[in-house]
């Protein structure tokens, strides 16, 4: 069993948060990884392979003596990614189109390590279903205003105040946060990581 830990390929808090609920002990390992769809990429293959680049970048970065984790989220509106909103007015702008509509959330973790006295790369990807209530414009303006959507892939936090929007959830909480927790629990177990 390693009790060292991972390092972790991401910066942040959330999925901090979300392993230390579970346990895991890790180092923060801060990766470049350009986030730019491919043409004709499929959505999935997107979340996909960004997760494994930010794996495969903190190996690089690590001395390799413990697994890294890496993850991506995007959410998914029909058939077009939403990514972070770049301020207010792009926050409102994201709230208005998911208002009154299902999308989908993607969470995919990779981890890269050493099993068996080999290099070893597993991947789990977590689907998540939500659907937002109808929102008013006011609404919309006063929680961009807040700055909770700044930095968050759809423009709102499930665990924060964008969660009164959220008439129904179908899937990993945890995921939609940015980590799904029993996705990144069974790969960890895969590495000997203890969890919990």
């Amino acid at each position: 069993m390693n009790n060292s830990g991972i390092y972790l390929a991401s910066q942040s808090p959330r999925r901090r948060e979300l392993l230390e609920q579970i346990g895991v002990r890790f180092e923060v390992i801060a990766v470049e990884v350009p986030e730019q769809r491919r043409p004709g990429e499929a959505a999935v293959r997107f979340v996909e392979r960004l997760a494994l680049e930010k794996a495969r970048a903190g190996w690089q970065q690590s001395a390799q003596d413990r697994p890294v984790l890496g993850a991506d989220t995007i959410v998914v509106l029909g058939d077009e990614i939403l990514g972070k909103p770049g301020g207010p007015a792009g926050a409102e702008a994201m709230l208005a189109r998911l208002s009154g509509h299902e999308h989908r959330v993607m969470t995919a973790v990779a981890v890269i390590g050493v099993r068996n006295g080999e290099e070893h790369e597993a991947m789990r990807l977590s689907i998540s279903r939500v659907r937002f209530r109808q929102t008013t414009a006011a609404e919309r303006r006063a929680y961009s205003a807040s700055g909770e959507p700044d930095d968050k892939a759809g423009a709102y936090a499930i665990q924060g105040r964008g969660a009164m929007f959220i008439e129904h959830l179908e899937g990993s909480y945890s995921g939609v946060m940015g980590l799904p927790v029993f996705e990144a629990a069974d790969l960890l177990r895969e590495f000997a990581i203890p969890v919990i």
